[in-house]
């Protein structure tokens, strides 16, 4: 699964892990995605959504029909 939102777009972020003498390692900051699974009413369907912790608060606020028309929007595919 890629650690990327489907709803905001949320990707990995990049930096350094610095130790005790100073050294840096490469390091990845991954977004807390989750996958979950909705209804779809206007389509008689359940979907899978691969989501953001917020974007998961954001559905419950806005409906899954606004979320999906935001991903669909985006150019995203449901």
């Amino acid at each position: 699964m890629s650690a990327h939102c489907q709803l905001t777009g949320r990707m990995p972020g990049f930096g350094k892990t610095v130790s005790h003498s100073h050294r840096r390692t490469s390091r990845r900051f991954d977004p807390n995605v989750q996958r979950k699974r909705y209804w779809l009413p206007s389509e008689g369907r359940h979907i899978r959504l691969t989501l953001s912790t917020k974007a998961i608060r954001t559905v419950d606020t806005i409906g899954i029909e606004a979320a999906v028309a935001r991903i669909r929007a985006r150019g995203g595919k449901v």
